[in-house]
């Protein structure tokens, strides 16, 4: 079997291919993060219960299966899945949407995106910056995903808009996958910098980014405690779960 269910989320267990891409599905994350941020947020909830798969990009959550099922559960980054779908796109001469992100952004992603995967057609789209759209910016994004007929639709919004939009919009989108990978817009665009290999292995890649970017580990950290502290009632049988 190729998931493992904990706490109600559906989390990919050690292999990619086990995605199928030939049919509409969902990808988000799972993240201590996430999680705290779905305890308080019934929409984001739904967004990680009802996503086809999910998977583990925060490498603690991973505690979760481990110590309440005995699972072990490989991480996959947001980086992974956009390497390895955009790697199967590239084989089948596919076409990949990406939307979120500023024009600038989009472009710097585009050019590298045309020289790495040549077999690839790309398009862009740059959603307004606000909380929440209207329902004439969700139509617009609609029908720009649409009239491209992509393969894949990667989404690059911060949490939890990216995971709540690829929820609210599955059903409306003529693609067979949509993935969320947020960080990785910037990454590859090469607005910012991923901590190196070596802080990826150890499971440290978030502590390093604390020192780029102090100000999100600051807006996060109430939730990442939150799921530490949730796990910490499971495992004791002070709070039920699943």
């Amino acid at each position: 079997m190729g998931t493992v269910e904990v706490l109600g989320f559906k989390l990919i267990k050690d292999d990619l291919s086990i995605v199928p891409l030939d049919k509409r599905v969902l990808i988000n994350t799972i993240s201590p993060n996430s999680y705290g941020l779905s305890v308080h947020d019934g929409v984001m909830r739904d967004a990680l219960v009802k996503a086809d798969y999910l998977v583990l990009d925060g490498l603690y959550f991973g505690l979760a299966p481990l110590l309440l099922k005995g699972k072990l559960v490989k991480r996959f980054a947001g980086w992974d899945c956009f390497s390895y779908f955009s790697k199967k796109i590239n084989e089948k001469h596919g076409k990949v949407f990406f939307i979120g992100s500023s024009d600038d952004t989009l472009n710097r992603i585009k050019q590298r995106y045309n020289n790495e995967f040549p077999d690839i057609r790309v398009d862009v789209f740059s959603p307004p910056f606000k909380d929440i759209f209207s329902e004439e910016d969700l139509t617009i994004m609609r029908d720009r995903i649409n009239a491209f007929e992509p393969d894949v639709v990667f989404v690059g919004m911060t949490a939890p808009k990216q995971e709540k939009w690829g929820y609210q919009n599955k059903e409306f989108l003529n693609t067979h996958l949509i993935c969320t990978i947020g960080n990785v817009f910037d990454w590859y665009a090469g607005n910012s910098v991923r901590p190196g290999k070596f802080w990826q292995k150890v499971g440290l890649e978030w502590f390093i980014r604390i020192f780029y970017r102090p100000e999100v580990f600051k807006r996060n950290i109430r939730n990442q405690m939150l799921f530490f502290w949730h796990l910490i009632l499971f495992v004791f049988k002070i709070k039920k779960h699943d």
